[in-house]
């Protein structure tokens, strides 16, 4: 799981990054067209358009075994028309997975984008970004805001928006020395673009990223929950530690009497088991959700992991956990009426009836099991809360019931178990997107699409399926010639359709017929040397006036070295 970039590499990072940013430079005008469902990634973000029935996708990545392929691909989605709009405007932010992206009303609607990293084709070096960007949703414009004092690069942080102010809270980053993890927070003030770096009284959340970070009801602080961390144990061993406590961060004055605290929080109600990968959200009524994740079993050689497919919701006014139990139809419900009394049918969220004093029961492991088209068996676990399970066994029993009077039960829909997918709230709906899984050494990269009604929490909706059986996995002993370099590079994906993929393949020539040539029998040194000057105008052009000659110098060789080793 090392993620240590030597700085030769750091450099060729750079310079790959700087050479997409080229290919979108080339973009002059925004171009909207209708699609298929965005292809399978994780590591995304999903926000609800402030003013419009539209969800908003950007970035992420996809792994196939063999490459990792960056996304900074921006996606719009009709919640009315239940259709997909890719909107290509230039001079968008570097491809990245990983960041975070909040949206807000002013200004007729804008996303702001934080940090995040970049992984090289093979997926063993990273680069973390510490720019912020806007998308003003009005005139479809990108605009990156260059204010000092700005959070270090990370990934894997958490953002939201607090009053007129987006606070970033913790995060990684990893160098070739080692990995560091923060507690730090950090807030942007919306009205006059500053940073400042908030130094709260109290004792906060020990370093972590992949944390739950939720604002509270009255705008006054957020909520943080769980998240991620490892240490260096003896041996040189890397330590893994999965979070589960909470804390209150406060805001108490404002202007220059502003104050923050930290609190830690003792919440009650049935909690969620310990996990990461988690899916984050702020539902309806008040209340936090959680949903799926996994929780790695690591030893010495191997690292296993259950994956969930679950709901929680977290009750700010009442600091109390409760699993989010899916209720029946209108025909299981005259099934329950017969079988027991009292139970609540209302349009509220039920809370779980391991809420009493009585002591919790252990939760219980359901196994599937999926062949796909090359035979490779998944079998999935999924981990249900006791009240849930207990609920499903009765209901089993009362179907038997029914299939003896000839009545024939309605299948489950639910999303399968995963960790990492994007999920947003509108109009009371949380909508939720992709995500991953893994079996053995295979992972699974979704790109199927659900909704949710909170209020009802009666059934998952199913707006896009997709077939595991169709899933791409690349083994290392297949052939390594599949795709041009610039598809190993993170370029599109494969799945777009043949006109798009030609029209790339074109732009990429090009682009390629535009640098200076490599000559027959040109070495590496001698190609550098001889068209030094250009990939140094190239650098500085992507790097700005401001940035240093030795760093210009270095992108510039870096640059050079990429593109002869495409062309060779």
């Amino acid at each position: 799981m090392g993620r240590l970039v030597p700085d030769d590499r750091k450099e060729d990072l750079e310079a790959l990054i700087a050479e997409f940013q080229l290919l979108d430079a080339k973009k002059t005008q925004v171009v909207e067209s209708t699609c298929p469902p965005p292809p399978p990634r994780l590591h995304a973000s999903l926000c609800a358009h402030p003013e419009k029935d539209e969800l908003i996708l950007f970035g992420g990545e996809y792994f196939n075994g063999k490459k990792t392929f960056l996304y900074n691909d921006l996606f719009f989605y009709n919640i009315k028309k239940n259709t997909w709009v890719k909107s290509e405007i230039p001079s968008p932010p570097p491809r990245r997975c990983a960041h975070q992206a909040v949206v807000v009303p002013q200004g007729g609607g804008q996303m702001w984008v934080f940090g995040g990293e970049f992984a090289s084709p093979d997926g063993e070096q990273f680069y973390h970004y510490k720019d912020l960007w806007v998308l003003h949703l009005n005139t479809h414009t990108w605009e990156q805001i260059k204010a000092p004092g700005a959070p270090s690069g990370r990934s894997g942080h958490r953002m939201v928006l607090s009053k007129r102010q987006l606070l970033v809270f913790g995060g990684f980053h990893e160098s070739a020395r080692d990995y560091i993890y923060y507690n730090d927070i950090y807030a942007f003030n919306l009205d006059t673009f500053t940073w400042s770096r908030l130094t709260p009284s109290g004792t906060g959340p020990l370093p972590r990223s992949a944390c739950q970070m939720t604002p509270t009801l009255d705008g006054t602080g957020v909520i943080i929950y769980g998240g991620y961390s490892k240490s260096r144990a003896k041996k040189d061993v890397d330590k893994g530690t999965i979070h589960s406590d909470m804390f209150l961060l406060k805001r108490e004055g404002k202007d220059e009497q502003e104050k923050w605290s930290w609190t830690r929080v003792s919440s009650s109600g049935v909690k969620p088991p310990p996990r990461t990968g988690f899916s984050m959200g702020l539902g309806p009524t008040g209340r936090a959700l959680l949903f799926g994740g996994v929780c790695d079993e690591e030893d010495e050689e191997t690292l296993q992991g259950d994956f969930f497919n679950d709901l929680y919701l977290y009750d700010f006014t009442k600091n109390r956990w409760f699993p989010g139990q899916l209720k029946r139809g209108k025909s299981e419900k005259k099934k329950r009426r017969r079988g027991k009394k009292g139970v609540e049918e209302g349009g509220q969220m039920e809370e779980s009836p391991q809420e009493s004093s009585e002591e919790p029961q252990q939760p219980t492991e359901i196994v599937k099991e999926i062949v796909t088209e090359d035979g490779t068996v998944m079998t999935i676990k999924e981990v249900i809360p006791a009240a849930q399970a207990a609920a499903e066994e009765s209901e089993e029993e009362e179907e038997e019931e029914e299939e003896e009077e000839g009545a024939a039960a309605a299948p489950k829909v639910e999303p399968c178990p995963r960790s990492n997918a994007m999920v947003t709230v509108k109009h009371g709906k949380l909508y939720l997107y992709g995500g991953m899984f893994e079996v053995g050494d295979r992972q699974f990269t979704l790109n199927d699409f659900y909704c949710l009604d909170l209020q009802k929490l009666e059934q998952w909706e199913v707006l896009v399926q997709m077939d595991p059986k169709t899933q791409e996995w690349l083994e290392e002993s297949e052939s390594e010639d599949e795709g041009d370099e610039e598809e190993a590079k993170g370029g599109e994906d494969d799945d777009d359709d043949d006109d798009e993929e030609s029209s790339e393949e074109e732009s990429d020539e090009e682009e390629g017929d535009e640098h200076p040539p490599v000559k027959p029998g040109e070495s590496l040194a001698d190609y550098q040397s001889r068209t030094e000057a250009y990939w140094q105008g190239v650098a500085r052009t992507n790097m700005g006036p401001d940035a240093k000659d030795k760093k210009v110098q270095k992108v510039g060789l870096a640059m050079a070295k990429v593109f002869f080793e495409d062309q060779a």
